[in-house]
């Protein structure tokens, strides 16, 4: 079970968002990368009593949601306030030396344990004293922040933390999510909007995409898998990996296909996409975009480039030194592999077969 996270101005914005079109904890607690337990304490401690018992938008409550949570309302500025205003009180250490907590924490990491193997154990052993529990978060902090007397000090000698680093990494997916606030080509197209039929794979017509980059990330290429068949795609990119370039390739691609097979593409937030509502426009496929920093999202396409590293190691290709024939004919390959998530069918075999049926 996830641990409590904390919430930047990004991850409000988002929440503020997607609780306004009515989803779910769940639903938004996955589009941030939180549990659930952090979104639904979120709107319990910084939301505000306006919307009676429906939400913003007048609509009934989904399925599975308790009523009571949408009596309050969400406004992301309000509740970053609140926040703020509640991370100035002071408040005591729970890691402080000489503490049996301290010690018995001191000696997990000493054994090299993580600071989250720590903080699961410590609330799995002592369930029934809180004063005995305390979050990953906090041991990080007792390590990298707090200093005299912190948990540093008492490992001196030894690496902290596995990773070996001295600093906390910035909270990159925090950033991003502030960021993506920021791209007003995605709009309502979150990956979250894509239809319901594209998540069991039973229906094809479903993609997902991406570029592959090279050497020195001076050339790229467009990958393309089909989630139901594993079918792949491959386009060059002899003119760049601008907007225009790629919408060019992808509504190439997307031209060799029946329209039946062209019902949605989902890609990541990088600026190639841009120009995606060009490429909806002239192939009749809708493009949804995932949360920054969230490759399972698209997990097909990221075990497809993955295969691909075969023929193009990483660092190691430059991609303008191959034409959309050779391109094509290692598509072929790919397809006509048999694949054990298709029971040793093989993408153009299985692709075949759905058409047919």
């Amino acid at each position: 079970m996830a641990r409590p996270g904390v919430l930047t101005k990004g991850h409000r914005q988002v929440l503020e968002v997607n609780w306004g079109k009515g989803n779910t904890f769940t639903e938004i607690a996955g589009i941030l990368g939180v549990s659930v337990g952090t979104v639904s304490r979120e709107v319990a401690r910084n939301g505000s009593y306006t919307h009676g018992t429906k939400n913003p938008l007048g609509r009934s409550l989904p399925a599975g949601r308790a009523r009571r949570p949408y009596r309050w309302g969400y406004r992301a500025d309000w509740a970053q306030a609140r926040a703020g205003r509640a991370l100035r009180r002071p408040k005591a250490r729970k890691l402080v030396r000489g503490t049996l907590l301290f010690r018995v924490v001191a000696s997990k990491l000493k054994r090299r344990w993580s600071p989250q193997q720590t903080a699961e154990w410590l609330a799995a052993r002592y369930r029934d004293r809180p004063e005995m529990q305390v979050s990953h978060e906090t041991i990080y902090q007792a390590i990298y922040v707090q200093g005299r007397g912190g948990l540093r000090e008492e490992l001196a000698g030894q690496q902290a933390v596995r990773s070996g680093r001295m600093a906390r990494r910035p909270q990159s997916r925090a950033a991003a999510a502030d960021r993506a606030s920021r791209r007003p080509w995605i709009g309502d197209l979150h990956i979250s909007a894509r239809p319901a039929e594209a998540d069991d794979r039973a229906i094809p017509g479903h993609w997902e995409g991406d570029l592959l980059i090279g050497k020195a990330g001076k050339s790229a290429i467009v990958t393309l898998v089909e989630r139901t068949t594993r079918y792949v795609l491959l386009g060059a990119l002899p003119d760049g990996r601008d907007t225009n370039a790629v919408i060019g390739v992808l509504s190439r691609l997307a031209e060799r296909l029946p329209g039946q097979l062209r019902r949605s593409l989902a890609w990541d937030q990088g600026n190639e996409m841009a120009a995606h509502a060009r490429f909806t426009v002239a192939t009749g496929c809708p493009v949804y975009f995932c949360d920054p920093h969230s490759p399972w999202q698209r997990g097909s396409n990221e075990n497809t480039n993955g295969l691909l590293r075969q023929y193009f190691p990483k660092g190691a290709f430059d991609f303008r030194t191959i034409d959309q024939a050779d391109l094509d004919a290692i598509a072929h390959e790919l397809n006509t592999r048999p694949r054990m998530t298709l029971e040793w069918d093989c993408p153009a075999e299985r692709l075949d077969q759905l058409l047919a049926a």
